[in-house]
């Protein structure tokens, strides 16, 4: 039997989750899981990244005192944001907190010293104002200290790699998200970085997915009373990852990481780098065997969660699953929303904003929480059919349904409402997808599977799929229609 552990962190909780592989069959057991919560600190939001380190410690420390024997472990994450090690090798500063808003005008400047045509053709990254490459702009434009006092720029998972092992290495999957990367000669851009006057030297060696990134460093095993296990370099961005984890059957296929973020795509074997995938802002980012994922980031379940959020400061509690059953009980296909909307971005009270876009385009306000969770839920299933069309048209394939795996899964109004919309089946699980994809990828890398698809169907067959058949064809077809129209996206095809 075979045990490893997988630490997928994502921007509201992480989790450690244990794989044992036994006969070709994966079960997996969470060990450990813990909120991920941002700090407001003056002007600025932060992540707490040594928090996340301590509990990723606790994650070891649990698995020993159930005397199991690890044979190896990997993180994945968000993408685009970093920490900086200094020179003296300590952390430089707090990473920031991709919402916040010190990014705030920082894509427009750089788009104006660098044309847009020009980032995607080198990059085959989407525009969005967050990006690594925008923060490191806004960074210097303040002259920052972290600046004068980082030596080598590591990602997420980079970073928290490096306390536990020491080495410093960047990784595929997360640094293609940098809008940095050039995914042609798979390496940083030096035009780029000439052009933003971004030392070379803050971007270390990158690893490939399934590469050994080093192993627990002597003071870490002191510390924890645990064995120097390897750690490998995964699909360290959670949608590779989650990708790695779609359990289809056929080559061509369309999938959705669904969570605080929604990200809908498909695999390909280069990147798309014409002027249609720019119009379209879609993005090239790494996967695991050196594919590329086509797709594009929805703002996804962000939008209920801080309505959540905001309901809990008026003192109104409510779990996901009794939200789910309010929206169920409301009006259906009232009142649509633009999730990518500027608008919802930031965090803040959710509701108002709702409301906000709703007088703006001339609809009615939806009247409580009901039906504000189910303008919610409806609106990204519409939005969801769009992009899922786009998808289509730019790799030039027709997928026969839409494969969704994550926790945005658990929401099944969510799920045969996307059915609805797309009107063709949906498939969901596992809900787990990034963890899972995080272990496939450690078993590849030590032989317990071939490949990513022997990989893929051992991931069928060990976890359950759900079925959603669309339903109300008519009624969703005329939705769409007028959801294009209220939120002013048109048709793909103009």
């Amino acid at each position: 039997m075979s045990s490893i552990l997988a630490f997928d962190l994502g921007a509201s909780s992480g989790r450690a989750l244990l794989g044992r592989l036994t006969d070709g069959k994966i079960e997996v057991e969470e060990l450990h899981r813990f909120p991920n919560d941002p700090v407001q600190a003056g002007d600025r939001l932060y992540w707490d990244i040594l928090r996340l380190y301590h509990e990723i410690k606790q994650g070891l420390l649990k698995a020993k005192h159930r005397g199991i024997d690890l044979q190896s472990m990997g993180i994945d994450s968000w993408a685009v944001d970093f920490g900086f090690i200094g020179k003296n090798g300590e952390l430089a500063g707090n990473p920031y907190h991709y919402r916040d808003r010190h990014t705030e005008e920082a894509m427009e400047r750089v788009m104006a010293e660098i044309p847009a045509g020009v980032i995607f053709a080198r990059t085959g990254i989407q525009f969005l104002p967050f990006n690594t490459i925008y923060q490191l702009y806004a960074l210097k434009q303040a002259k920052s200290p972290v600046l004068q006092e980082g030596s080598r720029l590591l990602m997420i998972p980079d970073l928290l790699r490096y306390f536990l092992t020491g080495e410093m290495h960047n990784e595929f999957t997360n640094a293609t998200t940098t809008q940095l990367y050039n995914p042609v000669t798979d390496d940083w851009d030096p035009e780029l970085l000439r052009l933003l006057d971004l030392p070379r030297s803050w971007f270390g060696n990158v690893l490939k997915p399934g590469e050994l990134a080093g192993r627990l460093q002597p003071s870490v095993c002191e510390e924890l009373g645990v064995a120097s296990i390897p750690v490998y370099a995964v699909a360290e961005h959670d949608t590779g990852s989650a990708v790695a984890a779609v359990p289809a059957t056929e080559k061509s296929f369309a999938y959705l990481s669904c969570g605080t973020w929604s990200l809908m795509g498909t695999e390909v074997d280069k990147p798309v780098l014409h002027e249609l995938a720019q119009k379209l802002n879609f993005t090239n980012e790494g996967g695991f065997g050196n594919t590329f994922r086509l797709l594009k980031n929805i703002m996804g379940l962000w939008i209920l969660q801080e309505c959540r959020r905001e309901w809990e400061r008026e003192g109104r509690s409510y779990s996901f699953p009794e939200l789910v059953q309010l929206a169920s009980n409301a009006k259906p296909l009232a009142t649509f929303i633009d999730p990518d909307d500027d608008l919802f971005l930031p965090p803040g009270d959710m509701p108002e904003r709702i409301a906000e876009y709703c007088r703006r385009t001339s609809q009615a306000e939806p009247d409580g929480v009901g039906e504000i969770v189910r303008c919610i839920l409806e609106s990204l299933a519409l939005k969801y059919r769009y992009v899922f069309e786009m998808t289509e048209r730019l790799s030039g394939q027709s997928f026969g349904g839409l494969h969704m795996v994550g926790g945005g899964i658990q929401n099944t109004l969510l799920c045969q409402w996307t059915a609805n919309a797309i009107g063709k089946p949906v498939w969901a699980g596992p809900s787990e997808g990034s963890a899972i994809g995080n272990l496939a990828v450690q078993w590849i890398a030590q032989g317990a599977f071939a490949d990513i698809w022997e990989a893929r169907k051992a991931i069928r067959e060990s976890f359950p799929v759900e079925t959603y058949e669309p339903s109300d064809s008519e009624l969703w077809v005329g939705a769409y229609k007028r959801f294009r129209t209220l939120t002013g996206l048109g048709d793909c095809d103009e």
